[in-house]
This record gives C-alpha cells, sequence and structure tokens, in this order.
C-alpha cells in the first residue's frame, strides 16, 4: 500500500519539459537521442525508482556544498552558463583553492562502476569543457562519489580549446538536423553502445527507418 502511494506521488509529480535549447549534459549523448527529445518523441516513462535515485543524488550535491561552504574556499554554486544562443546549463560549483580558480562537477555513481573508474568518463570531461569554457576558466575538477560507500575519486581536467569547438560544431550541426527534420544517423556500434541500453527512446530508433515519430507526434 505504502509503496504504491509513494511511487504514484513520484509519477504523478514529473516535470515534462518541452526542450528549445541544447543543455551542456547533451554533449557525448546519442545525437539520435537528443534529436527524438527535441521532437517530443515517444519514450519509455521514467519510473519511480530512478526518479528517488536521481533525488539521492541532489542530496548528495547539497551536502558536499555545505562542506565546501564551511571550508570557506570562495564557492558559489548552481551558477548558471551565461546566456547563450543554443546551449544552456548550470555548473554545481567554481570555487578557489590555493588562489586558482576552479569549475566543480559532481558525480555520483554506485560501488560497481566507482570501484572500476580509474580515469574520468569521457562524457563527462565533454560536459566540464564546456563549463571551462563559458565560464572563462582553465581548470576544472570532476569529483565522483560512491553513493553506496560515499568514497570519493576526483580527476582534474584543463581546458581544451580544440575540444570545445568540435563538441560546439557538433551541436551546431545537430540544430540544422532538429530544425530540418533530418534525423540524425544511428550509433556506429548500435545497439551495442552502453547508451543503448538505457535509452528511453530504444522502441522509436529501432522502428523500421527510425521515423514512427513522425506520425506519433503528428
Amino acid at each position: 500500500m505504502l509503496k504504491e502511494l509513494i511511487d504514484q506521488f513520484y509519477l504523478e509529480n514529473q516535470k515534462n519539459r518541452e526542450q528549445t535549447r541544447f543543455y551542456i549534459t547533451d554533449a557525448g549523448k546519442c545525437p539520435r537521442a537528443v534529436f527524438f527529445k527535441f521532437k517530443n518523441a515517444p519514450r519509455e516513462p521514467i519510473d519511480a525508482r530512478l526518479m528517488r535515485i536521481f533525488e539521492h543524488g541532489d542530496s548528495i550535491h547539497r551536502n558536499i556544498f555545505n562542506i565546501l561552504y564551511r571550508l570557506r574556499l570562495g564557492v558559489v554554486t548552481e551558477i548558471p552558463i551565461p546566456s547563450q544562443e543554443i546551449i544552456s546549463g548550470r555548473a554545481d560549483a567554481i570555487l578557489c583553492v590555493g588562489n586558482e580558480n576552479y569549475v566543480l562537477d559532481i558525480k555520483s555513481m554506485n560501488s560497481m562502476i566507482f570501484r572500476n573508474l580509474t580515469a574520468p568518463k569521457e562524457e563527462n570531461v565533454y560536459q566540464i569543457q564546456l563549463y571551462l569554457h563559458f565560464f572563462n576558466i582553465k581548470k576544472g575538477i570532476l569529483l565522483y562519489i560512491d553513493k553506496d560507500r560515499q568514497e570519493m575519486k576526483e580527476f582534474f581536467v584543463d581546458y581544451d580549446e580544440a575540444m570545445c569547438k568540435d563538441l560546439l560544431d557538433k551541436f551546431y550541426a545537430l540544430k540544422g538536423q532538429v530544425e530540418s527534420d533530418s534525423l540524425p544517423a544511428k550509433l556506429e556500434d548500435f545497439p551495442r553502445n552502453w547508451q543503448c541500453s538505457y535509452c528511453p527512446y530504444k522502441a522509436t530508433c529501432k522502428a523500421e527507418k527510425g521515423e514512427i515519430y513522425k506520425t506519433q507526434i503528428a
């Protein structure tokens, strides 16, 4: 009884926001999945358990913010990037350590993934690179937290101008595809890519020619 009521609460409070600009967190994601999101294509619903996982991650962020404030690191948190034509985003924090400014991006994960993490995830590097670009800061920190054991790993990232240009070029190319209703190609290793396993648009993507979305949102 109680489980069903709690699940219902989460499901009834889902926020379905229409996407009009890219998010920095779209960097490194499958272009086709991002395209489908813009087009409001049919997708699998987010279940209540996953929503609770996201909420737990938010609470970990708030705890870290509280510690950073108490450490007096000159920290500001949840800072939107300067207004951009097609991209929006909000960095977890900007802080000052040893008279140097850093962009901080916090990622939480389960113990199994954390244990095998020996380098920052590629998509996380893409995201923090864009934060560095828009805030004109040269150094970043990716802080990974094990949600189960509360262990931490940190990786330092230096600003890479060439990488940021490539990422922005890809965003502008995808913008053209969204505006022209031109469906991006599937990932080269579809459906083996790890993103495919968790993609809420699997059914739409697997449909013949991937164009089922056009008939269902018309």
